[in-house]
């Protein structure tokens, strides 16, 4: 590139100058009062412009409902997976387990005798 092409710090920051975030336009609902992004339903009742437009209430009741419905289930899924867990963890000895810590016992007092008669 050439020098020519170059642009300046400065020319670069008064052009950047109105890239600045803007705030955005609120109206109050006329409904419950609540502010809004214009055009747009209030998110807290679901009125646009005195008109009810989405079921905010509604929703907000099915959701709970499903929340609760889905953790009575998870509650009922970790009752049977702890009565699984409980029948699982009683162990029974293995014989082979038994038999390796004889033969340890035994090669242990092989030694001792050994240093004994030395």
């Amino acid at each position: 590139m050439s020098s020519r092409m170059r642009v300046t710090r400065g020319h670069t920051g008064r052009r950047r100058a109105h890239h600045h975030i803007k705030e955005p336009r609120l109206s109050e609902c006329s409904n419950c009062g609540a502010l809004h992004i214009r055009h747009r339903a209030c998110r807290d009742c679901g009125f646009y412009r005195g008109k009810m437009v989405v079921d905010i209430i509604g929703k907000k009741q099915a959701k709970l409902q499903k929340k609760a419905k889905s953790q009575a289930v998870d509650k009922e899924e970790q009752k049977d997976n702890k009565e699984v867990k409980d029948t699982q963890t009683k162990k029974t000895p293995s014989k082979k387990a038994g038999a390796k810590k004889v033969a340890k016992k035994k090669t242990t007092s092989k030694k001792t005798e050994e240093s004994k008669d030395s």
